[in-house]
Order: structure tokens, then C-alpha cells, then sequence
């Protein structure tokens, strides 16, 4: 709470003021720390730490804890000291080995400097295994290094993929970015989105139906800024958490989605699960609830406020970000949807954060939006078209 009585553990400048220690009482004390343990070292024969480590040998259990949670631990196997012919050292000696020269996004930078380097619309495609992680985040970080958060203009780097990508699949993927992957994804696809554009979608010609499979795994979006994400299938728990700015279509979420989002458009085209919206400060989200199982059970709704549909503003923004979304994935659900689009209507609910809207009620003279204007724009733009 930044309210330390003696100066510690704030940051207020008056509370610090409080705080008699100094630089030399820290560095004293960690000579009376060497010390100890020297002395320690001599008792046990040891004369440097070297010969300590691994001397599991030295160690036993102390036998004067009398606790019932301790009654009966064997720690034999932690404690064993394995006698392994021709191993020398019980330390690492050797710089471990990430394999971060053989990484995909390698051989993606190669493809992709005409568009990073100077600004040529780059299209291209590539496999991907689960092997691959955080793939295209070396490439927003070349794209950072030379223009900032300004990044490229929309699209100018567009790579599909097709397989199965590993975790933080288009992690802090910068603007001007899109990735496109037909297949599948692990945990944390677009982790602190910054602005680019990611669509994942199942491969063409699969029979099951999207919107009642796993798509991508846990925590997609944390954390994300700015940018698009589309997602034609489910996604795991925690979807959107601490969003702060990033558009996107889902077709189904698992427990704690939205959770402490502070800014941002998350529409959810199928079942979510429980503790929908928790923390949630700002933003919006629109969700499809046809049998009212969200309002009643599965939305925390300590924060938020669940309304209905009716202004014009919200019905140009979603049905706009279906249009989109059937753009970048082909959602056969989002389709479905917009074919009897007036008739689905009434089954979607809108969740706004109390605190959100005290915020825009009191700015509406500005007529504030909740989510960014180009992405508004393009919404709206789709609707245009359509009609």
C-alpha cells in the first residue's frame, strides 16, 4: 500500500526519508555473512566452494523437527549422492546449450529484411512444429530497434504458417505484422500483442466443428496492448488476461477470461468459462449467450455490468469484427451467425466494467471509445461493404 512506517518498502519520497540505513550497513553485513560461512566451511574441512557442491554426503535431516507434517519424509533420494565411472565435477562446467542458432526466426529474418529493411510488402509461407517457440518476436524486435512503436505500416509483412506452433506463438508481434496459422497453437499466442495482427484458424478440409475444439491453449493475449487477434476454435483458460488494448474474435473461452483487463474489444462467439471478467477495469467484451448461461453462472459480476444490445455504436463495432474475423479465418460459426444476423442479435450481451463506464459517462461529450479507431474504422468499413 506504499505506506511503510519505516521507509523500506515504498517509494514515497517522505516515507524514504525515514529509512537510517546506508550503502555500507549493506555491504557490512554481507562480510558478516562471508565470515559465517567461512567458518562453517572449516568446521565441515572444505576450503573453497568448489569442493562443497554436490557434497550431499554432508547433509542429513534434523532429527529434532517434531512437526506432524514431517513425520514420515524420507529424503534418502534427495540426499543420494550418485557414483557415476568417468564423471568429473558435481557442478556445471560447460555453457549450457539453448539451440537458439537452429530457432526458425532465423531463417524467417532472411525472407523478411526487403520489408524490414526498407519497407517492401514481403508474403510468404513456412511450416512450424511445436518445437518452434515465440516465433515472431525476433522479428518485431528488428522492427522495434529501426522504428520504434510505430512499427510498419499494416500488413507489410505477412507470413503464413501451417503445423502446429509452440508456445508465445506471435509474442510482442509489432505492427505492420500479420501472422497467419492454419492449425494449431500452444499457451500464450500473442502475449503482449504490440500491435500486429494474428489469425488462427483449423486446416481447411478438417470435418470436426471449430467451435467445439481447443484452437490454441492458456493465457492468449496476456497482457497485450495493441493489435488484432482472431481465433476460429476455443481457447484455454485465462484468455485476454490484463489486456490493455488488443481487438479480438474468439469462438469459445475456458475460467478467468478478461481477467484484470483494462482496455481493449474481446467478442466471444460461444461458452466461456466460470469467473468471466474478474478485476476487469476497462474495455469491452461481447458475448454470444443463447441459453443465459453466461449472465446467470459464469460471469463474475462483482465489477462488471451486463447490458443488452441496442445502441448503434456496439452493433456497427461487432458486427463488424465478425465480418473481419471471417476474413482472416473463414469461421464457418461467425458465417452462421451473420446470416441471420438480426435474429442472433438478441442473443449477445455486452460486458462493461462499472469503473469503465463511469469513466466514459463522464467523458462522453468527447465521445471516447473503447477500443482503438483504426481498428473501428476497419469494422466499419466491413459493415459498409457487406451492405
Amino acid at each position: 500500500m506504499n505506506t511503510c512506517p519505516v521507509g523500506i518498502a515504498t517509494q514515497n519520497p517522505v516515507l524514504r526519508k525515514k529509512f537510517e540505513g546506508t550503502p555500507e550497513n549493506v555491504i557490512n553485513f554481507f562480510f558478516f555473512i562471508a565470515e559465517e560461512v567461512r567458518e562453517w566451511m572449516a568446521k565441515l574441512g572444505f576450503r573453497t566452494m568448489d569442493e562443497m557442491i554436490g557434497r550431499v554426503d554432508m547433509l542429513e535431516m534434523q532429527p529434532a523437527i517434531s512437526h506432524w507434517k514431517a513425520r514420515g519424509l524420507d529424503f534418502s533420494n534427495i540426499l543420494y549422492n550418485p557414483q557415476v565411472p568417468g564423471r568429473v565435477g558435481r557442478r556445471c562446467t560447460i555453457k549450457q546449450d539453448h539451440g537458439l542458432e537452429e530457432a526458425l526466426g532465423h531463417s524467417l529474418l532472411d525472407r523478411a529484411l526487403p520489408a524490414i529493411e526498407r519497407g517492401e510488402k514481403v508474403e510468404f509461407s513456412s511450416d512450424i512444429r511445436n518445437i518452434h517457440r515465440t516465433v515472431g518476436a525476433m522479428l518485431s524486435g528488428r522492427i522495434a530497434r529501426k522504428y520504434g512503436s510505430a512499427g510498419l505500416p499494416d500488413d507489410t509483412l505477412k507470413i503464413h504458417f501451417k503445423g502446429s506452433a509452440g508456445q508465445s506463438f506471435a509474442a510482442f508481434l509489432a505492427k505492420g505484422m500479420t501472422l497467419m496459422l492454419e492449425g494449431e497453437a500452444n499457451d500464450y499466442v500473442g502475449k503482449g500483442l504490440s500491435g500486429g495482427k494474428v489469425a488462427v484458424f483449423p486446416p481447411r478440409g478438417s470435418t470436426y466443428a471449430p467451435e467445439e475444439n481447443i484452437l490454441v491453449g492458456n493465457t492468449v493475449l496476456y497482457g497485450a496492448t495493441t493489435g488484432e487477434a482472431y481465433f476460429a476454435g476455443v481457447a484455454g483458460e485465462r484468455f485476454a488476461v490484463r489486456n490493455s488494448g488488443a481487438t479480438t474474435v474468439v469462438e469459445g473461452v475456458g475460467d478467468h477470461a478478461c481477467e484484470y483487463m483494462t482496455n481493449g474489444t474481446v467478442v466471444v462467439l460461444g461458452r466461456t468459462g466460470r469467473n468471466f471478467g474478474a478485476g476487469m477495469s476497462g474495455g469491452i467484451a461481447y458475448v454470444f449467450d443463447p441459453t443465459h448461461e453466461f449472465r446467470e453462472v459464469r460471469c463474475n459480476k462483482s465489477g462488471v455490468e451486463l447490458q443488452p444490445l441496442f445502441e448503434r455504436e456496439d452493433l456497427g463495432i461487432l458486427e463488424g469484427l465478425l465480418r473481419r474475423h471471417v476474413e482472416f479465418t473463414g469461421s464457418a460459426l461467425a458465417k452462421r451467425l451473420l446470416e441471420d444476423w438480426s435474429g442472433n442479435l438478441k442473443h449477445f450481451v455486452k460486458v462493461l466494467p462499472l469503473e469503465y463506464k463511469r469513466i466514459l459517462e463522464k467523458k462522453s461529450a468527447g465521445k471516447e471509445q473503447s477500443v482503438s479507431m483504426p481498428v473501428l474504422e476497419r469494422a466499419a468499413s466491413a459493415v459498409e461493404v457487406a451492405r
